[in-house]
């Protein structure tokens, strides 16, 4: 890939510039009354365009829906270049913005259609890959607010995106251990549903963050920033540790940085001995 940006300069300054008219254009629609959607691959939707998404679109608080594909290691085989995972916290940062990270097909459809009755600008973030298609298909998403999948009493597993079924897989591990998980999908990140972690973690007294993110920004920082002020409680962050990711299968890169089904569980053990 350097090689051949290297060989065609004037390509990826076209591309670059593409992307930010398509944020310029959208920033501009809205002010006809139109409802703009764009769509690109999550690092060329934030990174390559972040100045025309904060100047554009935070700050004037204008109606986009930026629409984020092929985010995170599980982009695959198109390498680090691509594999966007500082995302998340580079939207959530930004006034007006909110962030939202569904899980599978059908909670993504539902989101889509949510985000085009929000009024101001949304993130809406998801992924390359194939993956288990578990929520309903007649669900109503309500931004904002948690879904719990599974009730427990022992550790909560606060998961976003594709993390939300590693996280199940793990709490079915977990049950044949004796520990009882109690499993949030966290498909929005901000603005974050405060009232449904506190009341979990009051409960289970430890917790397990799990995403397809870098660890720095993400949804475990969000949920340790709430816990350091409203109920301090033991925490494990499964996410990428401060490294750019690499060529590979998303089955091999999940394993190999550290986002896997047992890493979850190891996180759920190790957490537990700390309450």
């Amino acid at each position: 890939m350097g090689d051949f940006k290297a060989q065609n300069p004037d390509r990826f300054f076209q591309v670059g510039i593409a992307e930010a008219n398509m944020i310029g254009m959208a920033a501009g629609m809205t002010i006809g009354g139109k409802i703009p959607f764009t769509g690109t691959f999550a690092n060329f939707s934030t990174a390559r365009v972040y100045d025309q998404i904060r100047q554009s679109v935070a700050y004037s608080n204008k109606n986009v829906k930026i629409c984020a594909s092929h985010a995170g290691l599980t982009l695959g085989e198109d390498g680090a270049t691509h594999q966007t995972l500082e995302d998340i916290g580079m939207m959530k940062m930004l006034p007006n913005m909110t962030v939202i990270n569904p899980c599978d097909y059908n909670q993504t459809k539902a989101a889509t259609k949510a985000i085009a009755e929000h009024k101001g600008p949304v993130y809406l973030r998801f992924g390359r890959p194939k993956v288990p298609n578990f929520t309903a298909t007649d669900q109503k998403f309500e931004i904002g607010k948690a879904v719990v999948f599974n009730e427990g009493k022992d550790v909560t597993i606060f998961a976003t995106g594709h993390l939300v079924w590693k996280a199940i897989e793990a709490g079915q591990v977990l049950a044949e251990k004796g520990i009882d998980a109690e499993i949030i999908n966290i498909h929005t990140i901000k603005p974050l549903d405060k009232n449904a972690v506190l009341q979990s973690v009051r409960k289970t007294k430890c917790v397990v963050t799990a995403e397809e993110h870098m660890k720095n920004g993400g949804l475990g920082d969000s949920i340790a920033q709430l816990l350091t002020t409203e109920f301090p409680a033991p925490i494990e962050m499964v996410a990428v540790d401060d490294t750019f990711g690499e060529s590979g299968t998303p089955e091999q890169l999940l394993a190999k940085y550290g986002i896997d089904t047992k890493d979850v569980i190891a996180a759920v053990e190790k957490v537990i001995k700390r309450k």
